[in-house]
């Protein structure tokens, strides 16, 4: 027999009583504070919790404090309501030149009902990412290798369309979509690298080409305007120039003129005909003299001891000259050029 039994055997009903009583009382306790807590839930902000009461649907738990029917009770399933952020693995495309390359994307999707993403899907996470990345295939295989680096908005696009579609009945909304990563192969990489080589290099060139073009048209440019401003140059020096010799022109007529005329006056005054006579003297003997200087041939007039006489003659035929000169045109005074 086991000791215990022997000594509750032994030990007398009342203090049997006393010791068991309070273990009972202890056990019910606890099993009432497990009960209390099962029965209590808290719901945190922005999470949804269901509740099934035997197996079935019973109602979805917003944030704050609730209070479940005991045992009857039990929350299935846990949703947050937060927007997610689901990273779609990388997978192989074939592009519409059948080029195989490799893309990945980020999916964000969030739970808008959280009965539906509890019994309308096994896994939504898992679903949305494999419809994901077979809406990719299917949009990456409809364009060319070279348009799938310009065109990555409309896929997104596309693939965010796709995926509202299935995922409505699962109480989801997906919000974006965005390819994170395209890896072409290796030699796909290598020409495109060239390719882009090339074309940097064609823009350099025409870049080039354009500078020294705009040089030179910019060389011309600045020689045409220095030969038209040579020739404006050119042009008001000739005509200062020949303004200037007009000017010496008239200058030096009026000046003849004015001569002339105070010569005329004073041969008209008395005493002026002897002042001629013997400045006629004087320049006949000085003209005889040069004549002599000038040439071993030397021609002597016949009256040359009579200077006087001949002064007198050519006196009286400038002095008949100026009377027909007289006569005939009125004042011997020219008139001042203008």
């Amino acid at each position: 027999m086991n000791p215990i039994h022997l000594l509750a055997l032994e030990m007398p009903p009342l203090i049997l009583g006393e010791i068991v009583g309070p273990i009972i009382g202890v056990c019910l306790a606890a099993v009432a504070v497990v009960i209390f807590f099962k029965t209590i839930r808290i719901v945190p902000q922005r999470q949804a919790f269901v509740v099934e009461r035997l197996g079935k649907y019973q109602k979805t738990l917003e944030a704050g404090f609730h209070v479940l029917v005991p045992i009857v009770d039990r929350v299935a399933y846990k949703h947050t309501l937060k927007e997610n952020a689901i990273d779609v693995p990388s997978q192989a495309c074939i592009t519409k030149d059948n080029i195989a390359i490799e893309v990945d994307g980020v999916l964000y999707m969030q739970v808008l009902d959280a009965k539906r993403a509890s019994y309308g899907i096994e896994n939504y996470y898992f679903a949305a990412t494999q419809l994901a990345q077979t809406t990719l295939r299917s949009e990456i295989g409809k364009i060319e290798l070279d348009r799938t680096f310009e065109e990555r908005d409309t896929i997104n696009a596309s693939v965010i369309e796709a995926l509202d579609k299935a995922s409505e009945p699962w109480g989801l909304k997906i919000t974006r979509y965005e390819i994170a990563n395209i890896t072409p192969p290796k030699s796909v990489q290598d020409a495109l690298e060239k390719q882009m080589r090339a074309e940097r290099e064609r823009r350099a060139q025409i870049a080039l080409s354009e500078g020294q073009r705009e040089a030179q048209i910019n060389v011309a440019e600045g020689q045409k305007q220095e030969v038209i401003k040579q020739s404006e140059a050119q042009k008001i020096s000739q005509i200062n120039e020949a303004e200037g010799k007009a000017r010496e022109i008239e200058l030096l007529a009026n000046a003849t003129a004015e001569g002339i005329h105070r010569i005329a006056e004073a041969i008209e005054a008395p005493g002026g005909q002897n002042a001629v006579n013997l400045r006629v003297a004087e320049q006949y003997v000085k003209e005889f003299g040069n004549l002599a200087k000038a040439g071993n041939t030397l021609i002597v007039p016949q009256n040359l001891s009579d200077i006087g006489g001949t002064v007198a003659s050519l006196a009286k035929i400038l002095k008949g000259t100026a009377g027909e000169e007289t006569r005939g045109s009125g004042p011997t005074t020219p008139p001042p050029l203008a």
